[in-house]
């Protein structure tokens, strides 16, 4: 067999909130974010930008997969000078009590702004050949 050149896994993403791991704390451990390359395309504007229109966002699935048990996923929308996460969905599993959503997250528009432009412009998970 042959290994294509370069990283074996995609590289995934996590959002650390307050020092919190959200899809830890959400989807438990062995749960993962999603692909960098789905939520950061080159050349192109991020998912996670806010803006007037709400949007869902898939933020992570639990180690059996979103088919199985469903996604973590959140509406991200701006209003005036706040971003805000809201109305979150989890994962939920039959044989373990369906975890609590995070709570409804606020963030001031100009740092949120400014941190997706950051994740925007570093490129470390691009595949290198």
């Amino acid at each position: 067999m042959v290994l294509p050149s370069g990283s074996r896994f995609a590289a995934q993403l996590r959002f650390w909130v307050n020092g919190e791991d959200v899809v830890e704390e959400a989807v438990g451990e062995g749960g993962r974010g999603p692909y960098a390359a789905d939520v950061l395309p080159a050349g192109r504007p991020s998912l996670l930008r806010a803006t007037g229109e709400a949007r869902h966002l898939q933020l992570g699935e639990p180690g059996c997969t979103g088919g199985c048990c469903g996604f973590l996923t959140v509406v991200v929308q701006r209003s005036g000078e706040i971003v805000q996460w809201s109305d979150w969905e989890v994962p939920s599993k039959r044989h373990i009590p369906v975890p609590c959503p995070p709570p409804e997250l606020h963030f001031e528009a100009g740092r949120y702004d400014a941190e997706v432009a950051r994740a925007e412009a570093d490129s470390w998970w691009q595949p290198h050949p």
